[in-house]
C-alpha cells in the first residue's frame, strides 16, 4: 500500500520517514501523475501561501480534490489543516476546500512562541498525544458534519475529522508520534481493499492496534 506526501514545500521528509517506520510505502507527490496508485495523501506543515502558489503552478488542485472526493483519506498537519479548510480567516482563497471548518493562521504567534504539550485524543486510545505546535493554526468554526478529535485545555479545537479528511494543528511527525499515521494507514487500507497493507522495504506492517 502506498500513501503520498505532498512534496512541494514544508516538513516532507519527516512524514516520509514516519510512514516508512510503520511499514507503509511513501510516495513524494510533486506532479498530478504522482497521485496514481496511492491510497491516501498527507498535506504537511510549511507555509500555506507558498503551498497554494505551488499547487496552482503544478496543476495539483483538481487532481487532489478528485482524490479526496473519491474517499481516499487525507491528513493535513499544521499548514495542511489550512489548505483543506473551506474557510480561512482574513479572506484567503481556499486551496483544497474539503473540510467544513474555519481556520485562523498563526493563531499562537511567531515561531518563537512554538510550544509542546500533551493532548488527550480518544480516537487513538487512552495514552495522550505528544503535540508540537509551530506557528500553528486554530479552528474557529466547526461545521455540523465535523467531529472534534482534540482540544487544548482552553477548549480551542486543534484536531478534527470529517469523513475521510483529518486535520490537526500540530506536528506528530516531529514528536515521534506514529499513531495518527497509523490511523491514516488503517483508513487507506479500507479505501484500497483488497490490497494488502504490507511494505516492500522489510518494515513490519502498520497496525493501529499495536500503537494504542
Amino acid at each position: 500500500m502506498k500513501i503520498g506526501v505532498l512534496a512541494l514545500h514544508g516538513a516532507v521528509i519527516e512524514h516520509i520517514q514516519t510512514l516508512r517506520s510503520i511499514g507503509v510505502e511513501p510516495v513524494a507527490v510533486r506532479l498530478p501523475e504522482d497521485l496514481e496508485g496511492i491510497s491516501g495523501l498527507i498535506l504537511p506543515g510549511g507555509e500555506s501561501t507558498t503551498m497554494r502558489k505551488l499547487v496552482t503552478r503544478w496543476g495539483l488542485r483538481e487532481p487532489v480534490m478528485a482524490l479526496a472526493r473519491s474517499g481516499a483519506p487525507i491528513l493535513g498537519t499544521c499548514a495542511g489543516m489550512i489548505v483543506v479548510a473551506m474557510e480561512i480567516t482574513g479572506g484567503d482563497e481556499p486551496v483544497f476546500p474539503v473540510l467544513d471548518v474555519t481556520v485562523a493562521r498563526n493563531a499562537f504567534g511567531r515561531q518563537l512562541d512554538s510550544f509542546e504539550t500533551i493532548l488527550p485524543m480518544p480516537i487513538l486510545g487512552d495514552r495522550p498525544v505528544r503535540a508540537i505546535f509551530i506557528r500553528a493554526p486554530i479552528i474557529e468554526r466547526v461545521g455540523p458534519g465535523v467531529e472534534v478529535l482534540a482540544r487544548l485545555p482552553d477548549r480551542r479545537v486543534v484536531a478534527v475529522r470529517q469523513r475521510n479528511v483529518i486535520a490537526i494543528s500540530f506536528h506528530p511527525e516531529l514528536a515521534g508520534e506514529t499513531r495518527i499515521h497509523r490511523l491514516l494507514a488503517t483508513m487507506a487500507a479500507e479505501f484500497a481493499e483488497p490490497r494488502e497493507g504490507t511494505a516492500e522495504n522489510g518494515a513490519e506492517p502498520w497496525s493501529l492496534g499495536e500503537a494504542i
